[in-house]
């Protein structure tokens, strides 16, 4: 996670071009289900002039992220797969989800307090890691303390992000996360997505495609009448 701090007219003009991409849509499909530009044609922010010096922000974290995690950088290349906006209302959820299409995702909060008031980001473990007894970590009165707070948040079936505005959170796409119903009457919560894709470099540029996918300038589409195609 990092806090960054959004120059307040950069962020009213980011806010204003997301109200004008959600049109007249309010959520997607259902009521009680945020609205996301990626089921609505809008998942190409990062193409959108208004958000061109923030997406290279946040892509810069991103290579850091995977500089922390040991990635020669050298041996790959870090796209851009899809980025869109997401507009929570009233009462409004984003249901549990994982990214399979996709290496590493991020949300970026263009509001928020810190409150959680808007709705959580929610993160669920593939397992509990620390649960030595099964079962354990789901707590109702067994014998994890709820006085303390690391043991709790060690053994939590859950994990919870509450939005602010300026804060990046990185993500491997695999995890299943959600974001609870947003309580505040008087505010949406706004926010853009992004994920992205590990590939080798390009071949021309000496790229190998022992561990990762090819690059995709290596590739080659099929297409039905392809003589290529059986």
């Amino acid at each position: 996670m990092v806090q960054l701090r959004p120059d307040p007219l950069d962020l009213a003009l980011q806010l204003q071009a997301i109200r004008e991409l959600q049109g007249f849509a309010v959520s997607n499909p259902d009521p009680g289900c945020a609205w996301t530009g990626d089921l609505n044609g809008v998942w190409q922010l990062h193409r959108h002039p208004t958000f061109a010096s923030l997406i290279s922000t946040l892509t810069g974290h991103a290579a850091a992220y995977l500089d922390g995690l040991g990635f020669d950088q050298t041996q790959l290349t870090l796209h851009i797969q899809r980025c869109w906006p997401v507009v929570s209302e009233l009462g409004q959820v984003v249901g549990r989800h994982r990214h399979p299409n996709a290496h590493l995702s991020a949300v970026y909060y263009l509001n928020g307090d810190g409150s959680g008031r808007t709705g959580c980001l929610r993160f669920f473990p593939p397992h509990q890691v620390n649960e030595l007894v099964p079962g354990l970590a789901v707590g109702h009165g067994g014998p994890i303390r709820a006085d303390a707070p690391a043991t709790t948040r060690w053994n939590a079936p859950w994990f919870d992000v509450a939005p602010r505005a300026g804060l990046l959170v990185l993500f491997p796409a695999s995890v299943d996360h959600a974001v609870l119903d947003n309580d505040e009457p008087n505010d949406s919560r706004f926010s853009i997505s992004l994920d992205l894709v590990l590939t080798a470099p390009p071949a021309a540029a000496g790229g190998t495609a022992e561990y990762l996918a090819p690059h995709p300038s290596d590739w080659l589409a099929l297409h039905v009448d392809d003589p290529l195609r059986e």
